[in-house]
């Protein structure tokens, strides 16, 4: 395997990390740990900014498969953040778990 393709792989392989990361902690997907949706909007938004700093860091080096990669994973992200939030009406909403009322 050429390098170039063995890290566009790991990049994908890295940025689909955080986008799992991000979507657990949204109650997206279950976590594997408890089998339990769980909700902590405080690491969504934690692992979105990472990718939008790996964005950052990275611009002008990326080809362009990459790049849009990254730009369409960071917008459904936020937009999954912003319906997320948009269901909380206080803290105490912020971090909870399927079981939790």
């Amino acid at each position: 395997m050429e390098n170039s393709d063995k890290n566009t792989q790991l990049f994908l392989y890295l940025a689909g990390t955080y986008e799992m990361t991000a979507m657990m902690a949204m109650g997206k997907i279950k976590n594997p740990v408890t089998d339990k949706l769980e909700v902590d909007l405080t690491q969504a938004q934690f692992a979105i900014d990472i990718l939008d700093m790996l964005k950052e860091k990275t611009k002008g080096n990326l080809t362009e498969y990459e790049q849009k990669f990254l730009e369409n994973l960071i917008g459904q992200l936020k937009l999954n953040y912003l319906y997320e939030s948009g269901k909380s009406t206080g803290d105490d909403k912020n971090n909870k778990t399927e079981g939790d009322k």
